[in-house]
């Protein structure tokens, strides 16, 4: 098996810019991840874009869908901001179910981080370990991989008040 990680941005790869005194992308921490933890899965990164969830447009969820279309591999995790994964999920979620032929037996998991990987205490590395041990587990379809916890495209929800995913079906 082998596996494509879409890196899209998100929480996940923010880093703290002390000059501007805020969050901001410079490039993917996705590289020193996989280095770091050892997989011995066979990985292919791939650089589609690095935005805040919150600038995402459908433009944005096109080209995402697009690279998933492209992909040689069954087994695709994306990196994501969490404000809008939700979204993004289901353009993904319509598309393969509506029989887009490129899809067609594809594990697609959508995963991201509260904190940034970059700042002490972040949930990244777990997020992004259960959503690469789910690409293997799962049946094909699209999923959030959140919170040590699977959701399906159409049964989840960002629980703002409490920070976590949940089930909303």
């Amino acid at each position: 098996m082998r596996l494509r990680i879409l890196i899209t941005g998100g929480t996940f790869d923010k880093r703290y810019d002390p000059i501007r005194g805020h969050l901001t992308f410079q490039d993917s921490h996705l590289p020193d991840i996989i280095e770091q933890v050892r997989c011995t899965l066979p990985i292919e990164l791939e650089l589609n874009q690095l935005i805040d969830s919150l600038d995402m447009q459908d433009e944005n969820r096109r080209h995402i869908l697009a690279a998933c279309e492209a992909a040689s591999e069954e087994a695709i995790v994306i990196t994501h901001g969490t404000d809008t994964m939700t979204e993004t999920a289901a353009v993904l979620g319509r598309a393969q179910v509506e029989g887009t032929p490129t899809l067609a037996g594809k594990r697609i998991v959508l995963t991201g981080a509260m904190v940034p990987y970059s700042v002490q205490g972040s949930d990244a590395l777990f997020n992004l370990g259960a959503a690469v041990l789910a690409t293997q587990l799962l049946p094909p379809g699209v999923y959030i991989v959140m919170n040590g916890q699977s959701f399906r495209w159409n049964a989840v929800r960002k629980n703002r008040e409490l920070g976590v995913f949940e089930n909303n079906a």
